[in-house]
Formats: C-alpha cells, sequence, structure tokens
C-alpha cells in the first residue's frame, strides 16, 4: 500500500473555471462579481498575478496542464482536437508514483467513452465522473467510461461533491490522492440559478447568468475547501484553481486588456491564477510570467517524480513556491495552428473516427447534433507555411506578436513588440523603435516553433 499524504507528496488538487478569463474575479477589480472564496484564495495563497494559459482555447490548454507541453506538439490545435495516446500525462506520472487519480468534469481532450484511447483512464485516472465537452445544470456526465447519466442540481456542486468523495477513499486506502476538478462553468449557454441570478438583477443577460455561474462554481469551491477542513486534508493539499483561457468577447464587461478568448493577445490568455497550500506557502502576490504549462513540471519537481523524457514547454515553480525564484529563466510561447490541410482533408486520421465519437449530450446543437466529435491528423512531413498563424513570445517584461499569414502579405507589418510593464493595455507597439530585439525575438520563436513541429511528426515517440 502506497503511504498517506506527506509534506513531500501533499494531496494535490487541479480546478479549471471554463472560459474564466482574468478579469472576471472580484479580486481583480470586477464592478459587479462576487467571489468571495477565490478573493479569500487569493489575500492568503499565491496569488499568480501573471498567469497564463498556454494557448487561446480550451482543449489546448487542457493538454498543455495534463502534459507540461504546448499542444500542438500533439496536434491538439483547437476546441474539439483530441490529444494522442502516447503523449505522457501527469495523472499517469502520479499513478506510478503511488497516488490515486481521479477527473470530474470537463475532459475535452477526446471521448471519454469506454474504448476511447484517449478518455481519463487511457491517460492516467483510476477513476473519473466526466464530460467530453461543456455541460450546465443537471449535468449527463459518464462514469468511468459507462453509460450516460444525468445528475440533477447545479453541476459545479455536483463535481466538487464527487471529488471530495474520491479524495476520501484514497484517505481510507493510505493513498494521496491526486484530483483534476474542471467545472463547466462559466461557458457557454448560461444556465445561472438562485440564489446566484438575485445577486445580478440589476444586470441583463447573458451578462447577468455568466456571473451568476461564476458565482455559483466559487461557492462550490467553497465547498471544496470545507469538506478538505473537516477530512482534516487541507492544510496538507495542494489546490491550484485557474482558467483555460480568457474571456470571450460577451465576458468583456471591464478590463484593462486587448483580445478575447481566441486570440494571443493579453485577453486571451491571461487567466486567473491562486495556489493554495497551508501547511508551505506563505500569502503573497508575484509578477513572476508563469503558464499552464508549468504544471506537470512543478508537480513532478514536488513529489520527487522524474520528468517525461521528451521536449517539455513548462519548467518547475518549486523554486517559485519556496521564494528563491524572481524570473523565469526561459519565455513562453503561445501559437495558433492553421489547419489548412486538415480542412482540406489531405492528412491521415490519427485515431479512427468511430473512436472520436462522444456519448455525452451538450446543452446546445453544433452541427446539427447534441453530442461532440473529436480528430486528430498525422503530420508526417512539415511545410513552411506550417509555422503561419498567430504566434507570441513572453519574455520578462516584452511580449512579441506576430502573425504568419498576415507577414506574407506585408513583410515586417505583421511585427508587434509591447512592454508589459509600462503598457499592459498592448496598445504601444515598439516594433520598429527597437526593431533589433523584435528581430531577434522572432527568431527565437520561429526556431521554438521548429521544435514543436517535430514533435507534431510523432518524433518524440
Amino acid at each position: 500500500m502506497a503511504a498517506a499524504a506527506t509534506p513531500d507528496r501533499p494531496n494535490i488538487i487541479l480546478c479549471m473555471g471554463d472560459d474564466h478569463g482574468w478579469n472576471e474575479t472580484g479580486y481583480n477589480g470586477h464592478p459587479h462579481l462576487k467571489t468571495p472564496v477565490l478573493d479569500e484564495m487569493a489575500s492568503g495563497g499565491l496569488r499568480l498575478d501573471r498567469f497564463y494559459s498556454a494557448h487561446p482555447n480550451c482543449s489546448p490548454t487542457r493538454g498543455s496542464i495534463m502534459t507540461g507541453r504546448h499542444p500542438n506538439r500533439y496536434g491538439t490545435f483547437a476546441p474539439g482536437w483530441s490529444i494522442r495516446p502516447e503523449e505522457i500525462t501527469i495523472a499517469q506520472l502520479l499513478s506510478k508514483a503511488g497516488y490515486a487519480c481521479g477527473h470530474f468534469g470537463k475532459w475535452h481532450l477526446g471521448p471519454v467513452k469506454a474504448d476511447s484511447p484517449t478518455n481519463p483512464g487511457a491517460m492516467g485516472f483510476h477513476e473519473w465522473l466526466s464530460h467530453d465537452n461543456f455541460f450546465e445544470v443537471d449535468p449527463i456526465l459518464s462514469r468511468n467510461g459507462g453509460p450516460v447519466e444525468k445528475h440533477p442540481g447545479e453541476s459545479s456542486e455536483i463535481v466538487v461533491r464527487e471529488a471530495l468523495a474520491f479524495i476520501a477513499k484514497a484517505k481510507r486506502q493510505g493513498k494521496p490522492s491526486f484530483t483534476v476538478l474542471w467545472f463547466g462553468s462559466p461557458h457557454e449557454p448560461y444556465f445561472g440559478v438562485e440564489p446566484y441570478l438575485s445577486m445580478y438583477k440589476d444586470l441583463a443577460d447573458p451578462i447577468r447568468s455568466r456571473l451568476a455561474e461564476i458565482s455559483a462554481m466559487d461557492n462550490a469551491i467553497g465547498q471544496l475547501r470545507e469538506g478538505l477542513k473537516k477530512a482534516s486534508l487541507r492544510d496538507n493539499t495542494l489546490l491550484w484553481y485557474c482558467g483555460d483561457n480568457g474571456v470571450p468577447p460577451e465576458g468583456r464587461l471591464t478590463t484593462p486588456y486587448r483580445g478575447a478568448k481566441g486570440q494571443v493577445y493579453e485577453g486571451g490568455v491571461r487567466i486567473p491564477g491562486i495556489i493554495e497550500w497551508p501547511a508551505r506557502l506563505k500569502a503573497r502576490a508575484t509578477n513572476f510570467n508563469a503558464v499552464t504549462s508549468d504544471m506537470l513540471p512543478t508537480l513532478c519537481d514536488i513529489t520527487g517524480v522524474p520528468l517525461p523524457e521528451r521536449p517539455l514547454d513548462g519548467i518547475s515553480l518549486k523554486p517559485l513556491l519556496d521564494g528563491k525564484m524572481k524570473q523565469r529563466p526561459s519565455p513562453i510561447f503561445f501559437w495558433e495552428f492553421q489547419t489548412r490541410l486538415e480542412s482540406q482533408g489531405k492528412l491521415e486520421p490519427y485515431i479512427a473516427a468511430e473512436l472520436q465519437e462522444g456519448t455525452t449530450p451538450t446543452a446546445k446543437l453544433m452541427a446539427g447534433k447534441y453530442t461532440r466529435s473529436f480528430q486528430n491528423f498525422k503530420h508526417p512531413e512539415i511545410a513552411a507555411s506550417d509555422s503561419d498563424g498567430p504566434a507570441a513570445m513572453l519574455a520578462d517584461r516584452f511580449k512579441l506578436v506576430v502573425d504568419g499569414a498576415r507577414r506574407a502579405a506585408a513583410p515586417g507589418g505583421s511585427r508587434e513588440l509591447f512592454d508589459l510593464d509600462a503598457d499592459r493595455g498592448e496598445t504601444k507597439n515598439l516594433a520598429s523603435a527597437a526593431a533589433a530585439k523584435a528581430a531577434a525575438m522572432e527568431r527565437q520563436l520561429r526556431t521554438w516553433q521548429q521544435s514543436v513541429l517535430k514533435s507534431l511528426t510523432g518524433a518524440d515517440y
């Protein structure tokens, strides 16, 4: 039997809101939103004020958390693009180290059904109650890949309740637990419930229902923390909360940042980030640049688990947690892949189509159906145009933004350089005034992209 949680092997919970942007918290100054639990976590834990999603969309960011790698390395290019079975996940690594691993809520890295080669079980989780995509109140979920079943109630409370039961079971078995709890809120379509709707009665929909979903999720996180406390597990539990991408356009009620979900500007990739670990972390805020790809290396470092022997894009934040790292030693890269060949049907599917068909219905029709299908393709050869698409590089205070497609149409006109310390809204393009710096950063970005494309061919497997 594995040893129970210890100071160097704490219980670990990764919580994530769906489409929850940086500006949508009380502690970041939202004029209407009430998030008392997240506010308390931010004031009592490690508040990551420059925390980023590895991609401005959901499925890719979820892949970055699981693998510590940029999602373009394994073809998880956009929502509805699956992970690849050969990827090594943090759940697989911690499972081998004696952790009980559970997933609850939104998966979105492939179907959750039993025969999917990319379901949570195939990717390292011992138990899961999960959805292929987004879900609302009374969610229809699959337990361990079995037949779908409706679970009446507010969705965030449901997945928290299931997660607490899993954590309690692991404790009884004398095991540390690793729990991934990915909420369905506040992703549209919006279904706010009472008493949260009444908190925003002076606002009109859709913003009223969206904020109600966030407050309901916040309350559920409070239930999670209280459940840990009652089980005498809270002190030695590392609880990490974040969003999966920037706020969508309808949520841009107030924000200092340019852009929104789907863009590599700050509004698309800067997200709320908080780490709470009472036994180890003191209350403080940091402007250290960190990203979702850092989660796997950080958790491996904390628990003493060796890293996978393949290119990673994240770094360990353990020295940051210990107050021993002030500046990031390597840049953060962002990149939206342009799926031209895939859309033209010129590439071979990586996984058979029937294995990519989802089973858990959503609350709205898309492409004429309620369930979601996934895709991934083989890339045996790389073309020059594969480096196209919006991309960015964040190095300390400076951020470079480029767009390969625009570059082809107007050479030199697609490069933007921003000093985020002086201009967090990305309004002043310094690319001309600091041309040498911008050019050097773009060369570094292109070198990184070539590494990613090599991984995309399957070379890491």
